[in-house]
């Protein structure tokens, strides 16, 4: 009875740990994202450094560039790969690098030597890499044409490498680059990743409230809002009545129908109110068939007002 109880539990935990190290793979995009943010950070520190001999002389950092960015590099990477075991493109995604060659089940960092070796390989291959290019550049000696092939075969071959890494790391989702796999190093999660869960309740609302937004935003400039709102008001005061000190100061002349300022240019549109002209010309320009929003006229002509306000009426104001 027990037997089978304890093969069923064993069954049960194996079954458990497997789903746990599916859940907490990293994903291919997330490696290639650390890698893409890398990148960004060496050319943000590159330029960075550059400024600084902005006001020497043309040309002087050319002469060792390859020594200044190896310095750089190695800077970074001792605070960041040999410190923190991750760089800061992982750090950013929750990542860090793993002994991969360890048989524990358990987390074990980098070893010191796979450290010194990845940045024998990043640091030192690049500057390599560089510095023979401006050696073999700027010598143009018969003895330098062997070293020159040798070392074009040499990069072709481990670009090759790189590449067969790559659609490896395609299929597969471990090691991204082929200096990891060499080194026996991969991209692990730093905390335990939990299973992503997706509310399609709050995701419903959103898709209904960006509809109707749609919706709004195709409508509202097909609705004359100003002719609408005249109309209402045209409605609203025969109802209503408009106040007495209100009547009197349109009719008089001393408000404008429009914006309730004294009128600037005051100007009549057949009707007893009046307007400034930049308000009734906007307003008529914007809408053929505006109407006074006090008695709902129809503009039949825009006259300037004949008969002036004195000053008198101003300073009574």
């Amino acid at each position: 009875m027990h037997v089978p109880l304890i093969r069923t539990f064993r069954e049960d935990m194996a079954s458990r740990e497997e789903k746990t190290k599916r859940t907490n793979r990293v994903l291919r995009i997330s490696q290639l994202d650390a890698l893409e943010l890398n990148k960004a950070l060496e050319q943000l520190v590159w330029a960075q450094f550059t400024q600084c001999f902005h006001g020497f002389k043309p040309g002087l950092l050319a002469h060792f560039e390859p020594e200044a960015k190896a310095f750089l590099w190695l800077f970074l990477w001792r605070f960041t790969i040999y410190s923190k075991n991750a760089t800061v493109g992982q750090s950013v995604l929750n990542i860090q690098y793993k002994n991969d060659f360890s048989p524990k089940q358990r987390y074990q960092p980098p070893s010191k030597n796979q450290k010194l070796w990845y940045a024998v390989c990043t640091i030192g291959g690049t500057w390599l890499e560089e510095r023979c290019y401006d050696l073999f550049r700027n010598r143009h000696l018969a003895s330098f044409g062997k070293a020159r092939q040798c070392v074009n075969v040499m990069v072709g071959l481990l670009k090759l490498g790189g590449l067969i890494n790559f659609l490896i790391f395609l299929q597969r989702g471990k090691f991204a680059t082929l200096t990891e796999r060499l080194l026996g190093i991969r991209s692990v999660f730093c905390k335990p990743q939990s299973v992503r869960e997706v509310g399609f309740e709050y995701m419903n609302r959103e898709l209904l409230w960006h509809g109707f937004a749609e919706f709004l935003i195709f409508l509202l400039p097909l609705i004359n809002i100003q002719k609408l709102k005249a109309k209402l008001s045209s409605w609203r005061i025969p109802l209503i009545g408009a106040p007495n000190g209100d009547s009197t100061l349109a009719t008089s002349g001393k408000q404008c129908s429009l914006c309730g300022e004294w009128p600037t240019m005051p100007h009549t549109i057949g009707c007893e109110h009046i307007f400034c002209y930049y308000c009734v010309k906007s307003s008529f320009l914007f809408d053929m068939y505006f109407t006074c929003p006090k008695c709902g006229t129809e503009v039949h002509s825009l006259q300037p007002l004949k008969s002036g306000i004195e000053m008198s009426e101003v300073n009574a104001l």
